[in-house]
């Protein structure tokens, strides 16, 4: 039995949420916090009090406040589904109220759009004298693409050379411009300059300049574009036989066209202008007249397809794998009211808590997801919605 303190109410919390109220012998206690706390009540009020039983008002901008909330709940493991911003702050509450702590997304400052691990993997020592565990990027990508990597490894090669991340949502919400989880968090990502690893180093390219159209399992042939992802900066460190990693996704050109024109007007900037005699970011702005990424569920049609072609050597033989998902926005809506974007980020985090709360991954320090077993992983997503299947494929769809 655990106890579990869950910061978020977003869509991804909400998933999360459900999928840990079905697991009474894992989550006997579930503690919901938000800035905005009308929306832990609306979940503890769908999920049902005997599950969730309480809620806390907390802006985790602030560790002073985490750690108010923590210490009121007294959690095994407290679950960041917040923004990446608080991550930190998290984090240090949760070392100073002595708990262990989840993540899905690696932290970013607010003013900066860079996105590394590096903050959170200098929290190694101090989780390890504190006999803590962190567990970062529990979601899909990062997370679940990262325990693919890990379980080819250990099944079908001796040694990974070549790894693409593919990420293709052939879903439709019916909006003419929306984004699939927080606008903000979205925007910054695929704005930023693309970055992909070959013979170890680090090359770069201008952002969505760089594009494969590839044929997904179930959905066909999409624009899919180079973009740098998170999980490429662990995955590279952790398998050093990698020749080259990368990050694809895919984007409509309605989707494509709407970005570019708000570009141009200057309304994906993080940096601060004076309107009206306030101070206001333009892209914080967008956030708030965008629509809401929970709101997307109802209607929404078509699947996403998410995985990762792998290249090495077997016994000496080269050959070339995909790992993937598919993930259907209708089932999803049905099952959790959520949209597949969001479910797949929601049930790994699940899954990960899970497998810390029952000791099966266990460990003082800050980890990734590729640095554990990953059968016991790859086993829950079968049972928990997110099965995967492995094509052996006579080559890659990628050129060396």
């Amino acid at each position: 039995m655990s106890r579990v303190l869950i910061i978020g109410a977003g869509g991804v919390a909400a998933v999360t949420i459900k999928k840990c109220a079905r697991l009474p012998e894992l989550f006997d206690e579930i503690y919901l916090a938000s800035r905005t706390v009308s929306k832990c009540e609306a979940l503890q009020k769908e999920v049902g009090i005997d599950r969730v039983k309480g809620v806390f008002a907390v802006d985790a901008d602030h560790a002073s406040e985490v750690v108010a909330v923590i210490n009121q709940v007294k959690p095994d493991l407290v679950i960041n589904l917040a923004l990446p911003y608080q991550d930190l702050a998290i984090m240090d509450a949760c070392l100073e109220t002595g708990v262990d702590y989840l993540d899905t997304a690696n932290y970013e400052p607010k003013d900066v759009a860079k996105f590394e691990y590096s903050w959170q993997w200098a929290y190694q020592e101090k989780f390890q004298k504190a006999g803590l565990m962190a567990l970062l990027g529990s979601g899909f990508d990062p997370g679940v693409t990262n325990v693919y990597t890990a379980y080819a490894a250990k099944h079908y090669f001796d040694e990974i050379h070549y790894l693409d991340i593919v990420d293709c949502n052939g879903g439709d919400h019916g909006q003419a411009f929306a984004t699939n989880f927080n606008p903000e968090i979205n925007i910054r990502e695929i704005t930023q300059r693309g970055r992909f690893y070959e013979n170890g180093e680090w090359k770069e390219t201008d952002p969505l300049s760089v594009r494969e159209d590839l044929d997904y399992q179930n959905i066909g042939v999409r624009a899919s574009y180079l973009m740098f992802h998170e999980e490429l900066e662990s995955i590279v460190k952790h398998f050093p036989t990698l020749k080259r990693a990368r990050f694809w996704m895919t984007f409509g050109d309605a989707y494509l066209t709407h970005l570019k024109v708000l570009e141009g007007i200057g309304m994906t900037s993080i940096e601060p202008i004076n309107f009206q005699g306030q101070q206001i970011v333009p892209l914080e702005f967008l956030k708030a007249v965008l629509p809401d990424p929970g709101s997307l569920a109802e209607g929404y049609t078509g699947q996403t397809c998410i995985g990762t072609y792998i290249t090495g050597l077997k016994d000496g033989q080269e050959k070339t794998i995909f790992i993937y998902n598919n993930c259907e926005h209708a089932k999803c809506h049905e099952e959790v009211g959520a949209q597949a974007v969001s479910y797949t980020t929601g049930v790994p985090a699940m899954i990960g808590a899970s497998l810390m709360l029952n000791g099966t991954w266990k460990k003082p320090g800050v980890w990734n997801m590729e640095q554990f077993d990953p059968d016991p992983f790859m086993d829950m997503l079968n049972i928990h919605g997110l099965p995967w299947h492995v094509i052996e494929c006579d080559s890659s769809p990628f050129k060396k």
